[in-house]
């Protein structure tokens, strides 16, 4: 058996898990790798961008950890395959969502958690009101950074108890990476105060967002966005 050394000290990066994961999905799932592509969902879908979040399969077979903890319950048979099971009962089971999209000019399962948010976007695309465009954004190992919480206080101003509350909503609704790039550029235009904040983060939703850093802090002068102790943590 291999051991874990246990999680690092210091604040690490959490991922968000719906608590009706543990009080009613959790108790249903029998297979270890069904529960093991779902756990991958909640980890790896807040990467995404597009406002209706989806893993592609390759997004799965790609990821090598995955890979190897599928391979842990059965060393004998071949990964694709209990990759392939795990996703089917995934959402036999409900707690996934597939559909099918023409995508790179081939038809493709697209994943998504069975949320509200998830529903629509099965809707939307069957309906063929809404086509994914960042088919080519892999999911990756992120390294580990502060919280908003803490970038929000070293950089713009005081933690209130209605910012908190606004920035604990927001996690819901965006990636954690547009919110520090919103603080980046609430920096930059020295214009810091949660509402310019908001603003970015509707804008992006609204018009869209590019993954490329922009302004003066691009990768090329490999300057951080955030002042203090956490800035060496926040680079692009």
């Amino acid at each position: 058996m291999q051991k874990f050394n246990g999680f690092p000290p210091g604040k690490v990066r959490m991922v968000e898990v719906p608590a009706s994961f543990f009080s009613e999905l959790l108790p249903l799932v029998d297979d270890p790798a069904e529960l093991k592509v779902i756990l991958f969902c909640f980890w790896a879908l807040p990467q995404k961008d597009e406002k209706f979040r989806y893993l592609r399969r390759q997004d799965f077979a790609d990821n090598p950890e995955l890979v190897r903890g599928l391979s842990t319950i059965d060393p004998e048979a071949d990964p694709d395959d209990l990759l392939d099971a795990a996703l089917l009962r995934a959402v036999e089971r409900g707690a996934l969502l597939c559909a099918p999209v023409n995508l790179d000019n081939r038809v493709e399962p697209l994943y998504f958690v069975n949320t509200a948010l998830g529903r629509a976007a099965v809707n939307q695309l069957q309906a063929g009101k809404w086509q994914p465009h960042d088919a080519d954004n892999p999911v990756e190992i992120l390294p580990e950074r502060p919280n908003i919480y803490r970038l929000y206080e070293e950089n713009i101003g005081p933690l209130t108890a209605m910012i908190a509350d606004a920035l604990k909503d927001a996690e819901k609704d965006y990636p954690a990476h547009w919110i520090e790039d919103a603080i980046r550029e609430a920096v930059e235009q020295n214009k810091r105060s949660w509402r310019y904040i908001q603003r970015i983060l509707k804008r992006w939703e609204t018009e869209g967002k590019s993954r490329e850093p922009v302004g003066r802090h691009a990768e090329q002068d490999g300057q951080s966005y955030v002042s203090g102790e956490y800035s060496r943590f926040i680079k692009h």
